[in-house]
């Protein structure tokens, strides 16, 4: 269980702008939201973050009993390429795997694109004699000295970090073990990874690759697990520390320190587990979850349950570790406003960022972006945000909006709109074409909108979108924080088969899950945390003989069977794409388990309002929209009780985010204390 017994449990989020963080008191369920400036040492966010909970609300280091975090140290550090340098040992005749991926083109219209640049350049490859066959039988053995003379040359290279990666490790990963422990006895200050040991499933280039990104990013995470752990331990932090995975899962940081690959995509799944979690408070299983940071807008589906992947990409990188769905389209609050050589208006995919950022945030900044025409069009107010904890500076903005207008001949009130519609028009054209690849009837789901920027231009595009509604929860500024507090503890295991059905008989496949269910529930008791439950989903992935691409088939509880599996594959296969060809023979490329411990969760209690009744707004403010000025009532979130209405144009500020409310459109405040929206 736990170290502590605490009765608050923590989540923070590590965003490149902000760090966000959320509380949630046991006891009473009982919510206070924070945000704080990032800053280059992601531990001093977190240590000025329990600092500001102590002095502002009373909640000390001492009684926090949970404290699960994600960070985007990882995904930046391979982004950025500022990893480790990263030698690789591997089975002698297969040096450029890496080189090779898979000979597909970044663009297939453009025949001169440039080849991505490999983690490891060639150099920092070094070949060993030994051979697993694809049985995983032995065809040459490993030698002990042949590795360590591999790792020497590695390292007299400078080499920081060592990845192994032998043929055919997932069927037999002995000779890749004994490779790793020998390396690190012999050089105890490198970190050292096998690809079985990360991932092990058939496919060489995405197996290797996995290993690398692992080995490259895992240096910096270790390192700074171990100065979070430092830091919090000295403000009197007792309780054990968890970091969010890109599953949507939790694990320790000691785990994320051996397996930090597991990370990368943490941020957006963390919010999306965060989003599922309010749906089914309220009742709402089918959602279409729209997170709009200062860099991107993150978009998942969820029907009932958060829907996963394999093949998600991070840079230039395929990343075939299951992760939540999550698509990400180049529009922020930060997106940069620009024109394109024929004089037109363009917003994104380049932000600003955190430094400088928006004009507005005072940082050197001199580029309009989304955040600057939400200013110059008088949604935010420049003394109010972050409740006033944060100035911005309204001159830089309105100039950057400005010169933007003038070469558009534009004045800044039709420059910053023109910038808005730009923005929700890019969000548009790129969410509908998605929700169509999913099948997905827009009507039948309602859009929850998050991150700093969601709430402020979701109702924005309320016209246009065909939702049947929208809703924006309580602390949408901070709703990743929330999944890192709910989310279950959560991990994958998979074993790969690649055979024709017709050759893998029952007592095989049984035994396959079997030691799935055994890796899993071990890798469960390893953790030591206090559950309230656990539970195994099991899944295959199969396709038809001579197909390239798989169908990942859930399996329900009880014996597997080859036919039976056959079956429902056939059964899938026809939900997905229409038809099925019974007769044909079908392969069994992966076994698949994930374990599930249900963490315990206290049901929030979100600040109530001391008015019963209809709210008067706090004021009045002069927006520009629809090209022409408006009066928009303002009011004050935690003003409102349940069941106020509010009909555009209007502006809820609250802490976290800051929402305007067009004309035509009507938001309510449910029973749970989200802001529900349609059109009036």
């Amino acid at each position: 269980m736990t170290a502590a017994a605490g009765r608050y449990r923590l989540g923070i989020d590590i965003g490149g702008t902000f760090t966000d963080l959320q509380v949630l008191d046991e006891a009473t369920g009982r919510v206070v939201t924070l945000k704080t400036p990032s800053t280059a040492e992601p531990e001093e966010a977190v240590a000025a973050g329990l600092a500001l909970l102590d002095a502002r609300h009373g909640i000390k280091a001492a009684d926090i009993g949970f404290f699960s975090h994600g960070t985007t140290i990882g995904v930046n550090t391979l982004l950025e390429r500022k990893g480790a340098s990263v030698g690789v040992v591997t089975t002698r005749g297969f040096r450029d795997v890496l080189e090779l991926r898979r000979l597909r083109l970044a663009a297939t219209n453009d025949l001169f694109v440039p080849k991505p640049v490999s983690l490891v350049p060639r150099r920092h490859v070094v070949e060993v004699d030994e051979r697993v066959l694809a049985d995983g039988t032995v065809r040459r053995p490993i030698e002990r000295d042949a590795v360590l003379a591999a790792a020497r040359a590695l390292v007299d290279l400078g080499i920081q970090a060592i990845a192994v990666c032998f043929l055919h490790a997932y069927r037999n990963p002995e000779h890749e073990r004994l490779a790793r422990t020998w390396i690190a006895e012999a050089h105890p200050g490198l970190y050292v990874c096998a690809s079985s040991d990360i991932w092990p499933q058939q496919r060489e280039y995405e197996r290797f690759l996995v290993a690398v990104i692992n080995a490259y990013i895992g240096g910096r995470l270790r390192a700074y697990f171990g100065r979070l752990g430092a830091r919090t331990t000295a403000l009197g932090l007792g309780c054990r520390i968890f970091s969010t995975k890109s599953n949507g899962g939790v694990m320790s940081v000691a785990a994320a320190a051996e397996r930090p690959v597991e990370t990368l995509l943490s941020g957006p799944a963390s919010g999306v587990i965060g989003a599922a979690h309010v749906g089914r408070q309220m009742g709402e299983p089918n959602l279409v979850t729209l997170d709009m940071g200062g860099t991107s807008v993150d978009v998942s589906v969820v029907r009932g349950e958060v829907h996963y992947g394999t093949e998600n990409t991070v840079g230039d990188f395929p990343v075939i570790l299951p992760a939540v769905d999550v698509s990400a389209i180049g529009a922020g609050g930060g997106s940069i406003a620009w024109l394109d050589s024929e004089g037109v208006l363009k917003v994104g995919p380049t932000s600003a960022g955190a430094r400088p950022g928006p004009a507005c945030y005072g940082r050197g900044g001199t580029e309009a972006t989304v955040t600057d025409a939400y200013l110059t069009v008088g949604i935010l107010d420049p003394s109010a945000f972050l409740g006033g904890a944060m100035t911005l500076d309204a001159d830089a903005g309105v100039r950057a909006v400005e010169a933007i207008g003038r070469r558009l001949g534009f004045d800044r009130w039709r420059a910053a709109e023109a910038i808005l519609r730009v923005a929700s028009a890019n969000i548009y054209a790129a969410l509908m074409p998605q929700l169509a690849r999913r099948g997905i009837e827009a009507s039948e789901f309602s859009l929850l909108a998050y991150g700093s920027a969601g709430p402020t231009h979701t109702f924005l595009m309320a016209r246009e979108l065909p939702f049947r509604r929208l809703i924006v929860p309580p602390a949408p500024g901070t709703l990743c924080a929330l999944g890192c507090v709910v989310a279950d503890l959560r991990a994958d295991f998979v074993r790969s088969l690649w055979r024709d059905a017709r050759e893998v008989t029952d007592a095989e496949l049984v035994a396959q899950f079997g030691a799935l269910e055994t890796e899993a529930r071990s890798w469960l008791a390893a953790e030591n945390v206090e559950l309230e439950g656990a539970f195994l989903l099991r899944s295959a992935d199969v396709c038809y003989t001579g197909q390239s691409f798989e169908v990942n088939v859930p399996i329900p509880e009880g014996p597997v069977m080859v036919g039976g599996l056959a079956d429902l594959f056939h059964e899938r296969y026809e939900r997905v794409y229409g038809y099925a060809d019974r007769s044909s023979p079908v392969r069994i490329l992966e076994a698949r388990a994930q374990i599930v411990g249900v963490t315990r969760k206290a049901a929030p209690n979100w600040p109530a309002p001391k008015v019963d009744g209809a709210v008067e707004p706090m004021g009045a403010r002069r927006v520009y929209a629809d090209e022409g000025f408006v009066e928009a009532s303002v009011y004050r979130r935690l003003d409102m009780p349940t069941a106020t209405a509010v009909t555009g144009p209007a502006i809820i500020e609250q802490y976290d985010t800051t929402v305007f409310v067009p004309r035509g459109i009507r938001v309510t405040i449910d029973p749970w204390a989200n802001l529900v929206g349609a059109r009036a």
